[in-house]
């Protein structure tokens, strides 16, 4: 069985191919300048298709029995697998969708491969997944309702994954799992479900580049201030906040080397940092009522050695921690795609 899985971003466009639940050549086609001249990310679907066209091509590829495209930006839905159909599609198009974003036309162009070897194509656990319990939704004022936002495909992944390492049902499982990258997304997944989740743009620990969540009075009175104005609130919350509003780089990397070179400074905002992603890890698990089989560590931070074993001093009295580095976006898809051959998965319908 092959499965193709397709991930755009903004600059390139990721392509893989997987055989029997192997990854068989895994590549990422980088687009020039060029690819500024579009204004929305639906102006590229022909750009974009034809230039994965041409690498099926150099890899000489006949056959396919499905093709997964990343997900975008949809209206709120329940995890799994969907078909690509025509309402999904129209929405697409129509810009009926939660916001503009690259991963928004994932679903088409693997429509459009799908249908040139005559298979049917699908999206996997896109970001607008919302399995919240309706407690979760409240905010402290009713002018602002909780949402959903959440490295799904990843942290759905992660836990399917630990799951079958723990040698436990996916669907009878309880974990905290926590994506660690540029943006921290730390939720309680319980039975399959994220049933709650710091929004990643708005809320919990601060990250490399991200302001996470902030005391919310003093932030009025600094919009208010009419010192900034909003452009520099969005820049500053999220591309020039966290690690970077302080030490001026996002690159963890470099923020130990500041350590190690006895910058005190440094070694306070890196711990701050380790602190609060504690203490959201510790805040979700009393989601789970502290039953929790195990807490996973994944996406590109948990590639740092020393960020894991500094988390994990403060969080291992609460359960087991797992680490799953990487962002495992491809695999995560590749992965749906053979449950759904194999009849493992219902596929749902969008």
């Amino acid at each position: 069985m092959k499965v193709l899985v397709i991930n755009p971003g903004n600059t390139s466009t990721k392509v893989a191919l997987w055989e029997d639940e192997r990854e068989v050549w895994k590549e990422e086609i980088e687009y020039d300048e060029s690819i500024k001249k579009f204004s929305k990310a639906t102006e590229q679907i022909e750009f974009r298709f034809n230039s994965i066209i041409q690498l099926l091509s150099l890899h000489n590829v006949e056959n396919l029995d499905c093709v997964i495209g990343r997900g975008g930006l949809f209206k709120p839905l329940e995890g799994g697998t969907y078909e690509v159909n025509e309402k999904m599609i129209q929405d697409i198009l129509s810009g009926n969708m939660k916001a503009e974003h690259i991963s928004n036309i994932g679903a088409i162009l693997a429509k459009k491969v799908a249908d040139n070897f005559n298979v049917k194509s699908y999206i996997v656990d896109p970001v607008s997944v919302d399995e919240f319990e309706d407690v979760a939704r409240i905010s402290g004022i009713p002018e602002i309702e909780r949402e959903a936002l959440q490295h799904t495909l990843n942290i759905k992944r992660t836990a399917r994954k630990a799951a079958s390492d723990l040698g436990i049902e996916f669907e009878k499982s309880r974990f905290v799992v926590a994506h660690l990258g540029s943006g921290i997304s730390i939720c309680p997944v319980r039975y399959g479900r994220i049933i709650d989740a710091n929004n990643a743009i708005q809320e919990g620990p601060f990250s490399p580049d991200r302001a996470g969540g902030l005391p919310a009075y003093s932030l009025m009175e600094l919009c208010f201030s009419g010192k900034y104005d909003k452009n520099w609130f969005k820049k500053r919350m999220v591309g020039q906040g966290g690690l970077y509003a302080y030490l001026g780089t996002s690159d963890l990397r470099k923020v130990f080397e500041m350590i190690d070179n006895g910058d005190d400074k440094a070694k306070l905002v890196y711990n701050a940092m380790v602190y609060q992603i504690a203490k959201e890890i510790g805040a979700m698990s009393t989601v789970l009522f502290g039953k929790i089989d195990a807490i996973l560590l994944t996406g590109g931070l948990a590639k740092s050695e020393r960020l894991v074993k500094d988390l994990t001093e403060r969080i291992n009295f609460i359960a087991k921690v797992l680490v799953y580095p990487g962002e495992n976006e491809i695999e995560a898809m590749a992965e749906a795609g053979f449950r759904v051959l194999k009849g493992i998965e219902k596929v749902k319908e969008y």
